[in-house]
């Protein structure tokens, strides 16, 4: 292929950045870019191609001239020169493309910017990594819907405050999980619809000089409609601040139940069970069994919010114009934020996928504790008009009694609960009735009528609920991720070699 020689991209400066710049910080990003956003890029430029035919500014001949180099530019196809391009993607490919050109295209890049250009891979490419997320997302809430699903009547102890309160299930819990992560898509939803906006043809930060139809080239690659404003289309890196806020934001989320989860496998307990090969073992004490995967699990997720304040903090008290220290430093960890939310959901959905529960250890452990106080009080007060609070306290130092005397919740002594009763003026009609009723686990586990409740059959309507609402998301998020990719595979040649 001929070449001509590069036309240099500057006439202000005398030189091309220093060494040590390129080094550390051009070169870096010139591979980042060329890794990432290169895609991105080159369909930027086909959709302004494509304007530019619109305009009459270049013939379609020498559209296709263009798109036919576009079309052989590849990560490896373009080198970071300092003197040649800056070391910037978006310079190299232009000179790589105007070098080899039989003819000039005298208007290519006409009334153009970086600075458009630029926000739009970034915007493509944070909405794809969006996207791809949710998708992981979606599987892992599915994990914890589906072993919900599977444990909605195995009874274990409920804490508040570390303190064991009531009977819970493990499927009661993992609904809960599961209706966190529909909240959560929901939430990155809305992220990407309310940022689904197209910065190209904002020019530098005042709009352009030619008359771009924005609507058109929004279109051309997937995006709902323009960004309305020019400064905001270049200002703004929104999505990517909002992006990783969200992850931030599930991470802190995620960590509490993963916290449950290394509660409840601890030896203290022993709720729970991983196969071997997602446990790890003390080099010293050969009789442990560890879980570090939990561990790993909860520690990556304050990595997450680490880059959320990360990109906060590097757009702080910055001007509202096109900066690099936003366009640039304010995302530079968003794809680690989104690699590492994708590490955490598959690890946690492998976790869920493989964990088992022990519920004769479970259901021991709910029989060793007073978990029906709070029943009890009430039959107290509904059956023998003891007031509430009265009751409360009569409860409160029978337990203490119970405990002193070293008696099990049951059958425990009815005859302690009438005497305590009587000393402060009240009858119990039925004490073995009432402690036998308090303190069953399965009647506390199905004694619960609201909705919303830990009732096997509460949990199970629940359940269903959500699997509408998963059917629905996957479906929504499916619908924006192929009118990205029906766009950009639109701007693409029909086959290997075409001109588009």
């Amino acid at each position: 292929m001929r070449t001509t020689p590069a036309v240099p991209v500057t006439g202000r400066l005398s030189s091309g950045p220093s060494a040590q710049v390129h080094d550390e910080v051009l070169y870096p990003q010139f591979v980042f870019d060329t890794t990432h956003l290169l895609p991105h890029y080159l369909a930027v430029e086909r959709v302004l191609l494509l304007e530019y035919e619109r305009m009459g500014l270049v013939g379609s001949g020498q559209r296709k001239a263009v798109t036919a180099l576009l079309d052989e530019i590849s990560a490896d196809t373009l080198t970071a020169d300092p003197a040649g391009n800056m070391s910037d993607v978006s310079l190299a490919v232009e000179q790589w493309v105007t070098r080899r050109l039989s003819e000039p295209v005298p208007a290519w890049h006409v009334d153009r910017s970086r600075n458009d250009s630029q926000a739009t891979a970034h915007a493509l490419a944070a909405g794809r990594w969006l996207t791809e997320t949710a998708q992981l997302l979606a599987d892992f809430g599915e994990a914890a819907w589906r072993l919900a699903g599977e444990t909605t009547d195995l009874p274990m102890p409920g804490y508040t405050h570390l303190q064991a309160a009531q009977v819970v299930t493990p499927g009661f819990h993992l609904a809960a999980l599961s209706g966190q992560v529909l909240h959560t898509l929901r939430r990155w939803l809305a992220t990407y619809d309310l940022n689904d906006r197209c910065p190209l043809g904002a020019g530098a930060m005042a709009g352009q000089q030619l008359p771009w139809d924005r609507a058109r080239m929004a279109a051309l690659l997937g995006f709902a409609a323009p960004v309305p404003h020019a400064l905001t289309a270049v200002a703004s890196r929104s999505l990517a601040l909002e992006a990783a806020a969200e992850f931030a934001v599930f991470g802190t989320e995620l960590s509490r139940f993963v916290t449950d989860l290394m509660t409840w496998g601890s030896g203290g307990y022993g709720f729970i069970e991983l196969p071997d090969e997602l446990a790890g073992i003390s080099a010293a004490m050969p009789q442990k069994k560890n879980y570090p995967i939990l561990e790993r699990l909860r520690g990556k997720t304050a990595h997450l919010a680490t880059y959320g304040v990360d990109a906060l903090l590097a757009q702080r008290s910055t001007p509202y114009t096109n900066m690099v220290e936003v366009s640039k430093e304010a995302t530079a960890h968003l794809y680690t934020a989104v690699a590492t939310t994708g590490t955490v959901l598959r690890l946690a959905t492998t976790v869920l996928t493989n964990l088992r529960f022990r519920g004769e250890r479970m259901l021991a452990a709910c029989r060793r504790e007073y978990l029906g106080g709070f029943m009890l009080a009430n039959t107290l007060t509904l059956t023998d008009g003891v007031p509430w609070r009265q009751a409360q306290v009569l409860v409160g130092r029978y337990i203490t009694e119970a405990i002193a005397r070293e008696l099990a919740p049951t059958p425990g002594d009815p005859q302690l609960l009438r005497e305590l009763a009587a000393r402060d003026g009240f009858e119990v009609s039925d004490p073995a009735g009432a402690l036998a009723e308090a303190f069953d686990v399965e009647a506390g586990l199905r004694s619960r009528r609201s909705a919303g409740s830990v009732h096997p059959d509460a949990v199970a309507a629940l359940l269903a609920g959500q699997a509408e609402e998963y059917r629905d998301l996957r479906d929504a998020w499916a619908r924006r991720r192929r009118c990205r990719d029906s766009a950009q595979a639109a701007l693409r040649p029909a086959a290997p070699g075409g001109a588009g």
